[in-house]
């Protein structure tokens, strides 16, 4: 066994991110729109930096108009997850692309998307929970009408808040009162912070919005006081190399900070966060993770581990879970 062949514990991946191009192709065909400038000549998604990537995503996400569309769409991911051996997924969703913001479209919109990920847990064993995201280059206003979405369906299935989107845009601040909303009801929080924006980002988004995790947050390694606040508070850092790389924030894998922060007693977690666009997969992390830095398959065990402990599950399912990354032979 190699180390991509293990099972995977995944924390941080946009759902309309994650749809495999020929899907998107697919449906846009359907529907008779023109997408074509959005894939290159072998038909991958196409983009010069990140702020024309979130322009591609939104003109792909454009063709996802309907409950059913979702429904697919869910499937399609989970069945490339599944492939990768991934056996527990956290999927970022937005209420915005998901009826606009409107509760009662929200609903069902996330029933066609649960009934999607109940079929794919019987069929394929990969266990999925949803964290309703908020799009920050949208504004403050439209986060707190996604926290209301958020706040109206939590429950075992719909178990985290988020923040996503341009980080240039506003403050972590600024969204104070859609992360009170969705804390107050129940949800756990994680924000993007530290990807884009420097390690202010990430220290502004433990003080104000007083989340558990970052998305992200590999830029913190910039203020080695933040690193170690950080591991003494625990918080989790989902961290996505191949996005990382992919989009420019550092130049090659052997100068991504994810081993000099697990070093310093971060925890971290590891993550495609939008794998088609950046030509990823889980197995592909781990295979890269295990060539640049040469960590073994107890390296890999316990960024698993870190996972699970911060996975935003009930205890029953995160005991489930535990029992399926117990080696065979335990």
């Amino acid at each position: 066994m190699t180390v991509s062949d293990l099972p995977k514990i995944e924390l941080h991946m946009h759902l309309e991110g994650a749809a495999p191009p020929a899907f998107i192709r697919g449906l846009a065909k359907e529907k008779n729109t023109d997408l074509a400038g959005i894939f290159d000549e072998n038909g991958a998604y196409k983009y010069k930096d990140f702020w024309d990537f979130l322009k591609v995503y939104e003109a792909a996400t454009s063709v996802l108009k309907s409950p059913q569309d979702y429904y697919r769409l869910t499937r399609a991911v989970l069945e490339e997850s599944a492939a990768s051996n991934v056996i527990y997924t956290e999927s970022f969703l937005a209420p915005d692309f998901c009826g606009g913001g409107d509760v009662a479209a929200w609903q069902d919109y996330l029933a066609a998307i649960k009934q999607a990920a109940d079929e794919m847990e019987r069929e394929a064993g990969i266990v999925m929970r949803a964290i309703p995201t908020c799009v920050r280059h949208f504004g403050p206003d439209q986060a707190k009408q996604t926290a209301l979405c958020a706040a109206e369906t939590v429950g075992d299935f719909v178990t985290g808040f988020g923040m996503g989107g341009d980080e240039a845009m506003g403050k972590q601040n600024d969204f104070k009162y859609a992360f009170d909303m969705a804390r107050e009801a129940g949800l756990r929080l994680t924000s993007h912070a530290g990807e884009w924006g420097g390690p202010e980002s990430v220290r502004d988004a433990i003080r104000d919005l007083k989340v558990e995790r970052i998305g992200h947050g590999v830029r913190a390694i910039e203020d080695l006081a933040l690193v170690d606040e950080i591991a003494e508070a625990g918080i989790v850092l989902e961290v996505c190399p191949g996005s990382n790389v992919a989009l420019g924030v550092y130049p090659k894998w052997s100068d991504h900070p994810i081993a000099e922060l697990r070093k310093r007693g971060v925890k971290v977690t590891v993550s495609t966060d939008d794998p088609p666009f950046f030509h990823s997969t889980m197995r592909y992390e781990f295979d890269r993770l295990a060539e640049t830095f040469g960590w073994e398959e107890a390296d890999f065990l316990e960024l698993n581990k870190a996972a699970l402990d911060a996975a935003f599950c009930d205890e029953a399912t995160r005991g489930a879970v535990a029992k399926k990354l117990e080696p065979a032979d335990a």
